[in-house]
């Protein structure tokens, strides 16, 4: 039984100046042994030459402005323009490394198995070279083990509950769209809100183990207090998120401790660069959780989607 004749798969992928990175993502991409019927780029208007011939043979490519690009607001443009012609939508960003040929084929598996399964998001594998601060967070957030997740999941594994990714995850259209489709104005965790409203609809969120990318950021200490500020933004901003799940302190004490395990036993002496970049995490995140008190022009120098405070202060 043919997985592409029981539903047809879209893929988006939201592109800015993807570079030299990009060549190699398109042949990864090329080797699928399942490739979706519809595949469309939204591009901010890339302007380092990757948005080639090559790419437009591959992809449909729609060109936005980069101040018209929203984290939500950007997926469901895409969502919008294909959602009569998919059942499945895949979501990917440029810097996510398609593993083997059967990557996209182990993520979608489980919306054929499984009718309740709304949505799912496959394994992340460090990008060769990484340091073991960005090695552990891959292997503390994604596990060997496939795992089926539910609302009754709330219970043990808390706010984790509705971890997602959107550099690698795919969407039951029609489920993503009964719970009005991806937040189309906020400052980044729209696939966080999205998994928890299909929780809190009954639905399940699929973790596929045995779907594969190459994935890891190399944050610098003040990219990493601008991202976790961003995080403290939308928690501010969405107060139901953990109202719903549960507070974030006790994950993120179990990270740090986890994290300080890992670099131990492999790199003892990065323990003070992992305690700095910790602190950077943490008073970013608290500035975020009052970002009302500070002027829109210092939350737009402290936050990493600066775009965003263009139309909110």
């Amino acid at each position: 039984m043919k997985l592409e004749k029981m539903n047809r798969i879209g893929i988006v992928v939201p592109t800015y100046n993807p570079g030299p990175m990009w060549n190699q993502w398109l042949e990864k991409m090329k080797s699928q042994s399942l490739m979706p019927e519809v595949r469309l780029i939204i591009d901010s208007t890339s302007n380092d030459g990757t948005m080639t011939y090559e790419t437009h043979q591959l992809f449909e490519v729609q060109t936005i402005s980069k101040s018209e690009f929203n984290h939500g607001g950007t997926r469901q443009l895409a969502v919008s323009k294909i959602a009569e012609q998919v059942d499945i939508v895949i979501f990917m960003t440029q810097d996510a490394l398609l593993h083997d040929e059967h990557s996209l084929r182990n993520l979608v598996q489980v919306f054929s198995e499984n009718s309740n399964v709304a949505a799912a998001y496959g394994r992340q594998l460090p990008h060769a070279g990484s340091r073991p601060s960005e090695a552990h967070a891959r292997i503390f957030n994604y596990a060997e083990k496939s795992v089926l997740k539910s609302l009754a999941s709330k219970k043990d594994l808390g706010f984790k509950s509705i971890f997602i990714s959107n550099s690698f995850s795919a969407y039951r259209v029609k489920d993503l769209m009964d719970i009005g489709g991806f937040p189309t104005n906020v400052i980044l965790g729209e696939d966080t809100m999205v998994a928890a409203k299909l929780l809190l609809s009954g639905k399940t969120v699929a973790y596929q183990a045995g779907a594969i990318v190459h994935h890891s950021h190399h944050y610098t200490y003040g990219e990493e207090f601008k991202r976790y500020f961003d995080i403290g933004v939308l928690h501010a901003r969405e107060p139901w998120l953990l109202i719903e799940f549960g507070q974030v302190s006790g994950e993120g004490m179990r990270y740090l401790c986890s994290e300080m395990r890992h670099v131990m036993s492999d790199a003892w002496y990065l323990i003070p660069s992992t305690l700095i970049r910790t602190f950077f995490k943490y008073v970013g995140y608290k500035m975020g959780r009052y970002e009302k008190y500070f002027p829109t022009k210092l939350k737009k120098r402290m936050s990493m989607y600066k775009g965003y405070w263009l139309k909110n202060n």
